[in-house]
């Protein structure tokens, strides 16, 4: 399994809860989380067959950012 990381402008809970949908549809659930305590806001995301660019224009379509540590 690999992991890939992405800084995100995700910062709290409800927020997690807009994202939360699309991540799933992208990803999987229970295949992702994000460090809120983290001042990156870093999103991990866990999976052998994942784009990168793909979770990135997924966050974009509901409004957030994420950029590739």
């Amino acid at each position: 399994m690999k992991k890939y990381q992405f800084k995100t402008n995700i910062m709290c809970n409800s927020c997690i809860e807009k994202v939360t949908p699309v991540l799933n549809q992208s990803v999987g659930e229970n295949q992702w989380q994000i460090d809120l305590k983290d001042p990156k806001r870093t999103l991990t995301v866990s999976s052998e067959n994942i784009i990168q660019k793909d979770i990135i224009n997924a966050l974009q379509k509901v409004g957030y950012k994420a950029d590739e540590i």
